[in-house]
C-alpha cells in the first residue's frame, strides 16, 4: 500500500516528460502468505516486482540477515541511485544497513513515526534507518518535530504527507463496486484486526482480547478478518472454541486492500492495533478503538482531530472508549498534506537531489 503510489508517481512522471525514471520494484517476501501479498499486487493494480526474495518466516534477526545478504547482490548488480524503503518492517531495515554499506544513497518513506516503545521491533527499526537515511520524508509536522528533537539536520528532513492516503484516495473511487462484490451487511457493524505480538503472542492476553470481543458483540456484530500470525496463535493456545462461542464475531480470511477497505469505510467502529487502519479510518471518519497503549500516529487521535482512542489491550477501557465513540462520534480534520499528491512530491524531490553525494561522502555536508 505505501509502495503502489510511488510506482503511479514514477510513471506519471515519466508520462509528463520531466525526465526519465526507471524504478525497479523489490518484494522481500517479509509477508510470505499469499493473502498477505500477491492479492495486494492484483488490487492496487502493481506489476509483478521485478525481483523476489524469500524472507518467509524466521526470526527477526533472521529475517534482516537473509534479506541484506539478498539485497547487497541485488543492489550491486542494479546500481541505483536511490534505495527507497517505506513504513517500519524489518525489510525496511535490511534494505537501508545494506544500501548504506555499499555507499548508496536512501530515502525513507514515512520517517520520523516515535511511539517512544521500544519493546515494538518497529520502533527499533525507525530510529535505525532515520539514523543513517539520506532523506527522511515524513507524513507531516509531528514526524518532522521528532526527527529535529533528536538533532537530526534540517535539510535531511522533508514532510511530504502520508503515503497510505494516496492509496486510499486512489481506491476509493472503485470503491462502490468493491461494496457490491462483497454483500455487505446493511446493519450497523464493527471491523477487528489484531495482528502485534504485545496482543496475540501471549495465551492469556490474546484469551481476555477474544473474551472482550464476545462481549462488545452483543452491541453489534464484529467482523474479524485474522492475520495468519493470529489465526497461528489461536490454534496454539487453543482458543478456537471461546472465538467461536459467539455467533456475531464473524471470523474471516484475511482481505485484500479493496475487500478490507469496503468494509472498514461502512463500519460502525474499528478495533485494531494495525498503523495503517489508524489512518484511514481518520480519513474515512470511522470511530477507531487502537488497541494499543501508545501510537506512532498521533494525528489519528481525538485530541488532534483524528477519530481514535488509545485503549490498550484492558477489556474495561476498550469497553470505555466503545461507549465513548458510539455516543460521541469524532468529527475528524484532515491532517496537512494529507492530500493523496505524496507520491508525486516524493519523485520530484528524489529528482531534485539525484546528484547529491551520499551521507558520509566526499561532498556531503550533513
Amino acid at each position: 500500500m505505501k509502495a503502489a503510489p510511488l510506482h503511479w508517481a514514477v510513471e506519471k512522471w515519466n508520462a509528463n516528460g520531466g525526465g526519465h525514471i526507471d524504478h525497479r520494484i523489490v518484494h522481500t517476501g517479509q509477508h510470505y502468505d499469499t493473502e498477505m501479498s500477491d492479492v495486494f499486487f492484483e488490487n492496487l493494480g502493481l506489476p509483478m516486482p521485478n525481483h523476489c526474495l524469500s524472507t518467509g518466516s524466521c526470526s527477526q534477526a533472521a529475517q534482516v540477515g537473509r534479506a541484506m545478504i539478498d539485497l547487497e547482490g541485488i543492489f550491486v548488480e542494479e546500481k541505483p541511485d536511490w534505495v527507497v524503503v517505506v513504513g517500519d518492517v524489518n525489510a525496511t531495515l535490511s534494505a537501508t544497513l545494506a544500501a548504506k554499506k555499499l555507499l548508496l544513497r536512501v530515502a525513507h518513506v514515512e520517517a520520523g513515526l516515535r511511539s517512544g516503545d521500544w519493546t515494538m521491533p518497529e520502533e527499533i527499526n525507525r530510529i535505525l534507518v532515520d539514523r543513517v537515511a539520506d532523506l527522511l520524508l515524513t507524513p507531516g509536522e509531528i514526524a518532522a518535530e521528532n526527527l529535529y528533537r533528536e538533532g537530526t539536520p534540517g535539510e535531511r528532513v522533508l514532510p511530504v504527507g502520508n503515503i497510505m492516503i494516496d492509496t486510499l484516495e486512489m481506491q476509493l473511487r472503485k470503491l462502490d463496486e468493491a461494496r457490491n462484490g462483497n454483500k455487505l451487511p446493511s446493519d450497523s457493524y464493527a471491523v477487528a484486526t489484531i495482528h502485534r505480538p504485545s496482543n496475540v503472542d501471549d495465551s492469556a492476553t490474546l484469551s481476555t482480547l477474544i473474551d472482550c470481543l464476545g462481549r462488545l458483540s452483543t452491541q453489534m456484530p464484529i467482523y474479524f478478518p485474522m492475520h495468519p500470525r493470529t489465526r497461528g496463535r489461536v490454534e496454539e493456545f487453543r482458543l478456537g472454541a471461546a472465538l467461536n462461542g459467539s455467533s456475531r464475531i464473524h471470523v474471516m480470511e484475511p482481505l485484500g486492500y479493496m475487500e478490507m477497505l469496503a468494509l472498514t469505510s461502512r463500519a460502525s467502529l474499528v478495533l485494531t492495533d494495525s498503523g495503517g487502519l489508524q489512518e484511514e479510518t481518520t480519513v474515512l471518519g470511522v470511530p477507531c478503538i487502537t488497541i494499543r497503549d501508545n501510537t506512532e500516529r498521533p494525528e489519528t487521535l481525538v485530541e488532534n482531530g483524528g477519530t481514535a482512542l488509545l485503549a490498550g489491550n484492558d477489556p474495561e477501557k476498550i469497553t470505555h472508549c466503545v461507549d465513548e465513540l458510539l455516543r460521541n462520534k469524532p468529527t475528524p480534520i484532515r491532517p496537512p498534506l494529507w492530500d493523496g499528491k505524496t507520491g508525486e512530491r516524493i519523485v520530484e524531490i528524489l529528482w531534485k537531489h539525484r546528484h547529491d553525494p551520499p551521507r558520509g561522502t566526499i561532498g556531503d555536508n550533513n
